[in-house]
């Protein structure tokens, strides 16, 4: 078991860090969706985003909570047998979550939100790398 661990150390350790980030803010998406939605509105009340924002924040919510499953079930799978198959769709997905959140950030002149969405990025293209 060790060395399953210790040869997918760096792919599990960021699918990890996938999984709990867009698992923990689907949680917070559906938990406070009223709150994130009023949030939001004022975000993109200057964009073309402005009376889309209740299905864009569906589809995001959507795009997170497929990221996160996958990326949990591909540390199980990696740890389990060592197929790298989840834990490759689910790094893809979370590249496709995060392109679409950077989208939002830059249609939003937030700068300094797109800025931290690119620290998420740089890791999933990695475990995409790593897992392909």
């Amino acid at each position: 078991m060790f060395d399953i661990v210790s040869i997918n150390m760096a792919s599990i350790l960021v699918l990890v860090l996938l999984a709990v980030t867009f698992i923990q803010s689907g949680y917070d998406k559906v938990m406070d969706w009223k709150g994130n939605l009023e949030w939001l509105k004022e975000h993109f009340a200057n964009t073309s985003l402005r009376n889309r924002v209740p299905l864009a924040l569906l589809h995001i919510l959507v795009l997170e909570l497929i990221s996160g499953i996958l990326c949990t079930v591909g540390v199980i799978q990696l740890l389990v047998n060592q197929n790298r198959t989840y834990g490759l769709y689910g790094a893809i997905f979370s590249c496709i979550t995060l392109i679409m959140l950077l989208y939002g950030q830059r249609l939003a002149k937030d700068y300094d939100g797109a800025r931290t969405v690119v620290i998420y990025f740089i890791p999933a293209v990695m475990a995409v790398f790593w897992l392909s």
